[in-house]
């Protein structure tokens, strides 16, 4: 059965820090591109950052110097360093899965089948 379970998130003032975590299990975790998505409150999905299974990383324009993304093939967890968090970062953030060889485009949404349920990241000013 597939897994992805998120944890990590909460309620901090901004400037701060928060680190996410996805444990996954049920499929090869090592041959999929991993990703955090977030979606704010009213709006759609959003890509945040994406890592393939050689450590190659993609960020959105919006966290790039802020977020780093990182997986732990031995143990199934991906993470996702949050720092100088903004008030426009809260939203609830979800890991997506997918074989490597079927994504093309790795902040888009749709190219992701296996989701968590989502942890709330909420940053006040």
């Amino acid at each position: 059965q597939v897994r992805l379970v998120e944890s990590g998130g909460g309620s901090v003032q901004s400037g701060g820090s928060l680190r996410l975590s996805c444990v996954v299990s049920g499929f090869p975790y090592s041959t999929y591109w991993m990703a955090w998505f977030r979606q704010p409150p009213g709006k759609d999905r959003e890509g945040v950052a994406a890592i393939a299974t050689d450590g190659r990383t993609r960020n959105a324009d919006s966290v790039k110097d802020r977020f780093t993304i990182s997986r732990d093939n031995t143990d199934n967890v991906l993470y996702l360093q949050m720092n100088d968090l903004k008030p426009e970062d809260t939203g609830r953030y979800f890991c997506g899965a997918e074989r490597e060889d079927g994504v093309w485009n790795p902040l888009q949404g749709y190219e992701y089948n296996y989701w968590g349920q989502g942890t709330q990241v909420t940053v006040s000013s």
